[in-house]
């Protein structure tokens, strides 16, 4: 009896959107090491260095990869950064969305500059991500977006972002309805709040005491803790589909 070292991601391209640093880059290296190909993406110049380190790890995983730059609120780029990962792999499996904006601030001091900025990254531009997604996935491929548990918490200080993420959820049944006959399955993954420099950057003092006793073990969510269901949700589960998974530790339900 011989023993197969195939595994489910093996020669399967993946476009990891904000795959440079934090979650997006745990996700980048953990798919190639389950053999997916890799297209990360980044936003920003000072994010460069971080995403060629992304490809680096990835390829010494014995994968391929490559970095994409992209601003994802500009339609021609997003069309861009999908047409380069296709062009250079020949095909896109699945994309994961882990690109986000979060700013804490009462409803009543929230700057309409600051608004307008985070509807831009957290809804127009996974809109975007998620039409173009639609246009070049394959069939019985998979499309993710990372949003926050945020959208199940009664809280105040983060309605922005949790309204502008909230919206992500109806674009992911609306899109995993619409996809039905090309078995292409459409969801969502909600972390807690997660110990990353994203958290950290927008943390108000005294809060990380309270966040951390909403959920077990009163810590926060670990990036390990998520990169796990993200493998899970490109592989085994697949009849998972148009839903939002919250996964944080009991943080929020619903």
């Amino acid at each position: 009896m011989t023993t197969s070292t195939q595994q489910p991601l093996d020669g399967k391209t993946v476009l990891v959107l904000g795959g440079a640093k934090n979650l997006g880059g745990h996700v980048s290296r953990d798919l190639a090491r389950h053999g997916a190909r890799v297209a990360v993406h980044y936003n920003s110049d000072a994010t460069a260095a971080a995403a060629e380190e992304t490809v680096a790890a990835v390829r010494a995983a014995g994968s391929e990869a490559v970095a994409l730059q992209a601003d994802l609120t500009d339609p021609a780029q997003v069309t861009e950064v999908f047409e380069r990962t296709v062009g250079a792999f020949g095909s896109l499996y699945a994309t994961v969305n882990t690109a986000g904006m979060a700013i804490g601030k009462p409803v009543a001091d929230f700057p309409v500059e600051e608004l307008d900025a985070m509807l831009d990254v957290n809804t127009r531009a996974a809109f975007l991500v998620m039409r173009e997604a639609a246009r070049r996935t394959e069939d019985e491929g998979r499309i993710l977006t990372v949003l926050t548990s945020l959208v199940a918490a009664f809280t105040g200080l983060y309605s922005v972002y949790a309204g502008s993420k909230g919206a992500v959820e109806h674009f992911t049944r609306a899109l995993a309805r619409e996809l039905f006959e090309r078995r292409i399955s459409v969801n969502a993954i909600a972390p807690g709040p997660m110990d990353t420099p994203f958290f950290w950057d927008a943390v108000h003092e005294g809060e990380e005491a309270f966040v951390r006793s909403q959920a077990m073990g009163n810590r926060l969510t670990d990036v390990e803790d998520i990169v796990p269901w993200i493998r899970f949700l490109l592989t085994d589960g697949y009849w998972l589909n148009g839903q939002t998974l919250l996964v944080n530790g009991g943080f929020s339900t619903r």
